[in-house]
């Protein structure tokens, strides 16, 4: 009997600089980027509040998160709503440069990336997979950092 290829759908996120690979059932939805509510004394990575499904969401700066420069949004940018993967937040989003690209990822098509991350980063690592070099984003640690940017500002 053939031994069966697991796959993984995941969604390719843009970014300024690259792009984030996370599996598709972490994403509740992709949709246009509504002007956000800023919130007081929070950091610039910390856009403000996003009205989604009847609930403010917190709308976040990858880039400016990691300490980067970040982006202007550009016409083609949008929000990626994330499932949290705590108990302190039911949501949150992220500015994307453009529309995610939904791929098949399986061992075959996946390799270790060479670049390495600090041990606090928000990159956990960088793969390889066909014309791609995406990175896979510690998305614990960056609703850790939301929450905790939520909570001080309330």
């Amino acid at each position: 009997m053939a031994e069966r290829v697991q796959e993984l759908y995941s969604l390719l996120i843009p970014l300024s600089d690259g792009r984030l690979i996370v599996p598709r059932a972490c994403v509740a939805e992709v949709a246009g980027l509504p002007v956000a509510s800023q919130m007081t004394g929070a950091p610039p990575w910390y856009i403000g509040t996003v009205p989604w499904s009847g609930k403010p969401v917190p709308l976040v700066s990858f880039e400016g998160a990691c300490g980067r420069l970040m982006p202007p949004a550009s016409g083609r940018a949008r929000m990626v709503v994330f499932v949290g993967l705590g108990t302190r937040l039911p949501h949150f989003a992220i500015v994307s440069q453009g529309f995610p690209q939904l791929v098949r990822v399986s061992s075959d098509v996946i390799r270790p990336g060479g670049s390495t991350f600090a041990e606090r980063s928000l990159v956990i690592c960088q793969l390889r997979m066909a014309n791609e070099s995406p990175w896979v984003p510690d998305l614990e640690q960056l609703e850790e950092m939301i929450a905790d940017e939520t909570r001080a500002a309330a």
